[in-house]
């Protein structure tokens, strides 16, 4: 039954994530977390999202702004080498708690933050950040939308160039939650091939039917739909974090 539960929430946070770029990814981890200990939720969603990325990522791949991309792993880079010098891990409320927050950021106005990654040393700045974010709570999809929401560029360059830094910050995540697991357990301990195997063509039959709805937006309603879509998501975080969900 949990196997099944995860593989229609596969099937169903892809469509979502196909048609925004994220969203879906929030609510896939919040399921998993429900379901499983904190580091085997965080290997599952995040290696189902690098394969869930990389397709879109291909996809779209024509629309990829690979400069950004370069820079942003950068900052990746030094965001990575902290946290394993640091290897803090979350419980089960404070990542409910880091999701909801997280969400909130995309109604911050430009007059506090004016973030904007095509902007000098910020796409940098995006890739330290999110990836730190995005390695402890398991996704950081609202902050690095900050960074893209108010950039000119179009909708199928937002999607396709922030499936690419998440293919990356995804990897990151996976990498930092194995290790303690195959060094306490072993590699038996890791979640099983077969579960990620079954939900890779789910992950794709979800980003190519989201990607149809994404062909029939405008740009304008992309980005409103974005920002009440995961504030909706992130008040259900919140309350799961107060105990009261």
């Amino acid at each position: 039954m949990t196997a099944l539960i995860i593989l229609v929430t596969v099937l169903v946070t892809t469509f979502i994530s196909g048609i925004f770029g994220m969203a879906g990814g929030i609510i896939f981890m919040g399921v998993l977390a429900a379901l499983l200990p904190v580091a085997t939720a965080m290997i599952v969603h995040g290696t189902i999202q690098i394969f869930s990325n990389g397709y879109r990522a291909f996809l779209w791949r024509a629309h990829i702004n690979w400069t950004i991309f370069g820079r942003y792993a950068l900052g990746s880079l030094v965001a990575v080498g902290l946290l394993f010098a640091l290897s803090w891990r979350p419980d089960h409320q404070t990542v409910y708690l880091m999701l909801g927050l997280t969400t909130t950021l995309v109604w911050l106005p430009k007059s506090i933050v004016d973030l904007d990654i095509q902007k000098r040393f910020q796409a940098e700045g995006a890739g330290f950040v999110v990836q730190a974010l995005n390695t402890v709570a398991g996704v950081a999809g609202p902050l690095l939308d900050l960074f893209f929401v108010r950039t000119d560029m179009t909708r199928h360059q937002i999607v396709a160039t922030k499936a690419v830094t998440q293919v990356l910050a995804h990897f990151v995540k996976v990498v930092f939650w194995s290790v303690p697991v195959i060094m306490a357990a072993g590699a038996g301990a890791l979640p099983p091939a077969w579960l990620i195997i079954a939900a890779i063509p789910l992950s794709m039959l979800g980003t190519t039917l989201g990607g149809k709805v994404l062909e029939r937006m405008t740009d304008v309603n992309f980005k409103k739909g974005m920002k009440y879509l995961v504030t909706a998501i992130g008040a259900v975080m919140l309350m799961k974090a107060a105990g009261w969900l």
